[in-house]
C-alpha cells in the first residue's frame, strides 16, 4: 500500500514555507523563500518619482499617486510564485496533497488563485501565520 505524501504550505504576503513530515513524524521544512520587496518601502518598490499631470487651466503640473499600492501588487506576484512553485512540485511527484497555512487574507487570496488541478489536492486550510513558527513548534497548531 502506497503511502500518501502530504505537504503543508505555509505562506503570508512575503514568504513561503514548504514542510512535509518525516519517517518519525516530525515536520521538517523541505524549502523555503521569501519575496525580494518583502522589507522594502512602496517607494522603492515602484518609480523614483511619480507620474506628471498638467493642469487645465494653467501650465502647472502635479504628481499623481499610483493606481494601485506596489505592496499589494508584489503581495500578488507573491502568491502567483508560491502557486508555481505548488503546481510544478505536483507535477514532479514531490506530494499527493497538501494543506494551507495563511494569514486569513492571504488564505483567501490563495485559494481563489488555485487552478483546478491543486484545488482538487487541497486537503485542508488554516487561517493563521505561522511563517516564522520553528518546525519543532508546528504539531501544536496542526495536529489535532
Amino acid at each position: 500500500m502506497r503511502v500518501t505524501k502530504r505537504w503543508v504550505v505555509i505562506v503570508d504576503g512575503g514568504r513561503a514555507r514548504f514542510v512535509e513530515r518525516d519517517q518519525q513524524g516530525r515536520f521538517r521544512t523541505i524549502s523555503s523563500f521569501e519575496a525580494a520587496s518583502l522589507h522594502m518601502r512602496s517607494r522603492d518598490i515602484g518609480r523614483d518619482r511619480p507620474g506628471r499631470v498638467f493642469e487645465s487651466a494653467d501650465s502647472s503640473r502635479h504628481g499623481t499617486e499610483p493606481r494601485h499600492d506596489p505592496h499589494e501588487t508584489e503581495k500578488r506576484r507573491f502568491v502567483a510564485l508560491v502557486i508555481d512553485e505548488i503546481e510544478n512540485a505536483l507535477k514532479d511527484g514531490s506530494f499527493d496533497e497538501f494543506v494551507l497555512v495563511a494569514p486569513p487574507k492571504v488564505l483567501g487570496e490563495v485559494r481563489q488563485a488555485l487552478p483546478p488541478t491543486l484545488a482538487k489536492v487541497l486537503t485542508n486550510a488554516f487561517p493563521k501565520d505561522l511563517t516564522k513558527t520553528p518546525d519543532h513548534e508546528l504539531p501544536a497548531y496542526l495536529l489535532p
